[in-house]
């Protein structure tokens, strides 16, 4: 191995360190879903009726069906930023551990050597010859059959040396190239971050600056125009609602009813983005926190939950049950009973209790299961 070229990776690592000390921001590659469309990649108003003030109730549903466009997007695209920190974390904590890894290697090697030459510098005031040749020399059987012992212990010990010696830096090559791997992952998830991140402001300043372009009055009618959506989707879910399947009693575990206490403790709380609380919150962030708090972690993003947390049937559904919703996994919220979640909507919105069915429902899974 080129043992120069792994000593100086090793420094340069261990060096790098101090930069893990910075706020870590990175992404995941945004699902194909939050790429934002022309009308969401820069602040400026569409086109056609939403760009001014709206004269019809027809152009205020447009504006209501724009907003809500820009925020799903944005919702996607906040949930692979969040994956993505959460992978920066483990990165950076794992090339914590392989620095750590590097410098005890080297103290290792360092050590070794020192033994290795402990033993040359014993040969040499033996006058330069090895142990064997020094007792076939030796005119005394009895010392020769003495020293035959010490002539095998010594050579083991040779041999153990050489051997811990070569594994040791077999092993900080392979820490090194391990680290230097990582390390490219977290710069590059950094980069990705940046961009993430300037989407993500860019799709929230749009919805902001249309809704910003209402008159007051339309800004009212705007906001029962989203309360009169949802309750139509709540109305045709419960009417469709799958029957309760048999034997089930629907009622909460103890962990669950813990994580709905917490997340209905947090109602009128804003919504904000890559929050995690205690004083805000994006829609994951609530439902991670709330099992947290009752002793289940779960993974960080909705779309994460829906991946690796138990899926149940929704006519098995109960209170702390998570329901994910669009067809991208974007968006949670926390089953309390009664057909009702409480969720963190959006931008500009708070904590609020919703109509399970207020959205579209992509699966259910379970916490506790």
């Amino acid at each position: 191995m080129n043992r120069r070229h792994c000593a100086a990776a090793a420094i340069t690592l261990v060096c790098a360190l101090g930069l893990l000390t910075l706020p870590a921001q990175a992404v995941a590659a945004p699902t194909p879903d939050s790429s934002p469309s022309p009308a969401a990649s820069a602040p400026a108003a569409p086109s056609g009726p939403s760009s001014g003030p709206a004269s019809s109730e027809r152009d205020l549903e447009k504006i209501r069906q724009e907003i809500e466009t820009l925020y799903r997007k944005a919702g996607a695209a906040t949930d692979a930023y969040n994956l993505a920190e959460e992978q920066a974390k483990k990165q950076s904590g794992e090339i914590v551990k392989l620095a750590k890894a590097i410098v005890d290697g080297q103290a290792k090697i360092a050590e070794l050597k020192d033994r290795a030459g402990a033993q040359a510098r014993e040969q040499y005031r033996n006058g330069g010859l090895p142990p064997g040749a020094q007792l076939v020399l030796s005119d005394d059987p009895q010392l020769f059959l003495d020293g035959i012992n010490k002539v095998r212990t010594s050579q083991q010990a040779n041999k153990t040396v050489l051997a811990q010696l070569t594994r040791t830096q077999e092993d900080l090559e392979t820490y090194t190239q391990d680290a230097s791997s990582n390390w490219q992952k977290l710069e590059s998830n950094r980069v990705r971050q940046a961009e993430a991140k300037k989407k993500i402001n860019a799709q929230i300043a749009a919805a902001e600056k249309l809704e910003s372009q209402l008159e007051k009055k339309e800004r009212d009618r705007l906001r029962q125009l989203e309360r009169d959506a949802a309750n139509r989707a709540q109305s045709a879910w419960l009417a469709t609602r799958p029957a309760p399947s048999v034997g089930v009693s629907g009622e909460a575990t103890a962990a669950g009813r813990a994580a709905v206490a917490f997340a209905s403790a947090q109602i009128g709380k804003p919504y904000v983005w890559g929050a995690t609380g205690p004083g805000s919150y994006d829609c994951s962030g609530l439902t991670s926190q709330a099992w947290a708090a009752a002793g289940r972690p779960i993974p960080r993003t909705s779309q994460e939950q829906w991946r690796l947390l138990p899926r149940i049937d929704i006519r098995d559904m109960r209170p702390g049950d998570l329901i994910i919703y669009h067809a991208d996994a974007s968006h949670v919220g926390m089953y309390v009973g009664d057909g009702a979640i409480v969720h963190s909507p959006r931008p500009g919105r708070h904590v609020t209790l919703a109509g399970a069915g207020s959205m579209k429902i992509l699966g259910v899974v379970r916490p506790d299961k």
